[in-house]
């Protein structure tokens, strides 16, 4: 499945989603992927958002979505409520990293999240030039970026196992959206995961 939306980590979330799965998608946005999922995979699914202007565009595209802060947790839903607890290119900006984490495998049998490789050689190469890297996956200016937190590959793996969490699954792209095999850390731009306690 190839998705028109130019969001490369949305066929690989996609390819992880079972059909008739329940989803919660964590900052979704204009629920772009929940829509997706739906109409790919037949998935029953539910968005949180904070932005006003992202909730109507949501509720238009179809999607179920509650307007709230991911940062006040996410004690309305039970455990385990969830095949799948998403947060695509969202953790950047979450300021308490690991009670989110927490709270997405709380809510879910598995989570799956999408971050930008701080680490990836173009940024790297950016910062040795001077500058803050700006980029495809890191698209705004130092001034102006809602990132509160810049990691690396390295940086998340090191996370997880102290969080005694198990990566099921592991993709990285390059800028281009092409799965790297190989020194992920520093030729990955977007890093995708499948996580579960």
């Amino acid at each position: 499945m190839t998705n028109t939306l130019g969001r490369a980590d949305f066929d690989v979330i996609a390819g992880w989603v079972q059909p008739g799965e329940t989803v919660l998608d964590l900052g979704c946005g204009d629920g772009a992927l929940l829509k997706l999922l739906a109409a790919e995979r037949g998935v029953r699914g539910w968005g949180i958002e904070i932005d006003p202007a992202n909730v109507l565009a949501a509720v238009a595209n179809g999607v179920n979505v509650i307007q709230s802060n991911l940062e006040g947790g996410l004690a309305g839903f039970e455990d385990g409520a969830f095949d799948h607890v998403v947060l695509s290119r969202t953790l950047q900006t979450v300021r308490h990293t690991q009670g989110i984490l927490a709270e997405m495998l709380r809510v879910g049998r598995d989570a799956v999240v999408s971050f930008p490789n701080f680490a990836y050689w173009k940024n790297r190469m950016a910062v040795m030039a001077g500058r803050m890297p700006v980029s495809e996956d890191l698209p705004f200016q130092w001034y102006d970026t809602p990132n509160v937190r810049f990691f690396t590959i390295d940086d998340f793996d090191a996370l997880c196992v102290e969080m005694g969490v198990t990566v099921r699954e592991r993709m990285v792209l390059d800028d281009k959206g092409r799965q790297i095999a190989e020194e992920q850390n520093f030729l990955g731009s977007l890093a995708v995961y499948r996580i579960r306690r």
